[in-house]
C-alpha cells in the first residue's frame, strides 16, 4: 500500500487535470489538527459562557449585596429615629409627672403616697440613648437599651396614669366640696344683728345671736349659698317661713322670716337659685333675713362663709 494519497483536481472543460499527492502521514496530522482545533474552540466556547454566567452572576450577587447594605443601612437610620423618639418620649413624660406635682401642690394634695424616682417607678431616670453611632458599625447594644427603655416606659405610663387618674378624683372631690360649701351673701342688705352674744331685742336680755340677719325691702329675693337640696320648706314657730338646705359634708343652712317660699323639700339646688323673699313672718321686727350655717350640728359665724 502506498504511503501517498493522491487527489485529481479536475478543471473547466479543456482545462488539464491537475494531480497532488500528500503523504497519509500529513492527512493523519492535518485531521488531527483539525479535530484538536475543534475541540479546543469548543471548550474555549464553552469556558468563555461559564464565565459570562458567572459575571452575571457575580454582578447579581453584588447587587443583592449592595441593596442588602442599602437597606441595612436604612434599617440602622429607623433604630436610631426610635432612639431619639424614645429619649423625646422620656422627656415628655417627666414633664408630664413634674405637672402633676405642680397640680398636687397648687391643689395642696399630699405627695407622701408617691413613690420616688422616675414618675413613681423607682430608681434614677435611665440616661438617654445615643442614636449617633456610626451606621457602619451594629446597633445591637442600642437596641437592647431601646427594648429595656420601652418595657419602662411602658410602665411609667401605667403608673402616669394611675396618679392623673388620683388627681382627678381628688380635683372632682374638692371641686363637689368647694360648690357644697356656703360662700355666697344669701341677699342684699343691711347687717342689723350679727353672730355671737347680743341683747334681744324681745326681752332685752342677753342671748346668744345663733345667724346672720340681713334687713332690705319686703319681697327682697333670697338665694341659696351653696350646692345641696332643701330638707324642709314650710312655716316653723318664731322662725316663720323657714328654708332648711342640705349642703352634705355637715354642712347645713337656714333662712328663716321668708315672705315667699319658692322650693319644696326634696328639690335639689345650686349655689345662686333663688329660694324665697325676705318677709316678717314669725317673731320679727321688720323685713329681713334670718340665716345661719351649721357645721356638723353645730352653729358657725356665717361671716367666715361669705367671700363676696
Amino acid at each position: 500500500m502506498s504511503g501517498k494519497i493522491t487527489f485529481f483536481i479536475f478543471g473547466k472543460s479543456g482545462a488539464p487535470v491537475k494531480q497532488l499527492s500528500v503523504s497519509r502521514a500529513f492527512l493523519f496530522f492535518l485531521g488531527f489538527f483539525a479535530v484538536s482545533f475543534t475541540a479546543a474552540a469548543g471548550f474555549g466556547v464553552y469556558d468563555y459562557y461559564h464565565l459570562k454566567m458567572a459575571s452575571f452572576d457575580a454582578q447579581d450577587i453584588e447587587s443583592n449585596i449592595k441593596s442588602h447594605l442599602d437597606e441595612i443601612v436604612h434599617q440602622r437610620k429607623q433604630i436610631q429615629t426610635f432612639a431619639d423618639e424614645i429619649n423625646s418620649l422620656k422627656s415628655e413624660l417627666v414633664a408630664l409627672n413634674n405637672f402633676e406635682n405642680q397640680i398636687r401642690i397648687i391643689a395642696g394634695i399630699d405627695n407622701s403616697d408617691k413613690q420616688k424616682g422616675l414618675l413613681g417607678i423607682g430608681g434614677s431616670i435611665p440616661e438617654d440613648l445615643n442614636p449617633k453611632i456610626d451606621l457602619k458599625e451594629k446597633h445591637n447594644s442600642l437596641m437592647r437599651e431601646m427594648h429595656d427603655q420601652v418595657k419602662q416606659l411602658h410602665l411609667v405610663s401605667s403608673v402616669q396614669e394611675q396618679g392623673f387618674e388620683t388627681l382627678m378624683k381628688h380635683l372632682v372631690d374638692q371641686g363637689n366640696l368647694l360648690a357644697h360649701t356656703p360662700a355666697i351673701r344669701p341677699t342684699k342688705g343691711i347687717v342689723t344683728s350679727r353672730f355671737g352674744s347680743r341683747r334681744s331685742p324681745f326681752t332685752g336680755r342677753s342671748e346668744f345671736h345663733e345667724g346672720l340677719d340681713i334687713a332690705n325691702r319686703h319681697g327682697t329675693s333670697v338665694v341659696a349659698s351653696a350646692d345641696g337640696v332643701v330638707t324642709y320648706a314650710a312655716p316653723k314657730g318664731f322662725w316663720g317661713n323657714m328654708i332648711l338646705i342640705n349642703h352634705g359634708h355637715g354642712m347645713v343652712t337656714r333662712y328663716a322670716h321668708l315672705s315667699k317660699i319658692l322650693k319644696k323639700s326634696g328639690d335639689r339646688i345650686k349655689r345662686g337659685d333663688i329660694i324665697g323673699k325676705i318677709g316678717t313672718t314669725g317673731r320679727s321686727t321688720g323685713p329681713h333675713l334670718h340665716y345661719e350655717v351649721h357645721l356638723n350640728g353645730i352653729p358657725v359665724n356665717p361671716e367666715k362663709y361669705i367671700l363676696n
